[in-house]
């Protein structure tokens, strides 16, 4: 019987018969929450609340760093046009 299920008196096999949905499907649902109920962010999309923002927040970081990066970028190449434009006068 699951922990997860222990509540509801209903065996792995059985809850996922009645969800039709495979039984290594739910035990793997059921490591996933167990560990991010623990703590740990999953790689996969995230079943609770705290952990799916966690991964979202991520994401705006990676997306901010490479923002930033090309602006960086950018702003380096403006500079030596300039440099550039200023030695050709």
């Amino acid at each position: 019987m699951c922990r997860a299920c222990s509540h509801q008196n209903y065996r792995v096999k059985d809850a996922a018969e009645a969800m039709n949905i495979g039984q290594s499907t739910l035990q793997r649902w059921m490591r996933q929450y167990r560990g991010e109920q623990s703590g740990v962010t999953p790689k996969a999309t995230a079943i609770t609340e705290e952990h799916r923002r966690i991964q979202q927040l991520e994401a705006q970081v990676k997306q901010l760093k490479s923002d930033n990066d090309l602006l960086k970028k950018a702003s380096a190449f403006f500079a030596m046009e300039m440099n550039v434009s200023n030695k050709s006068r």
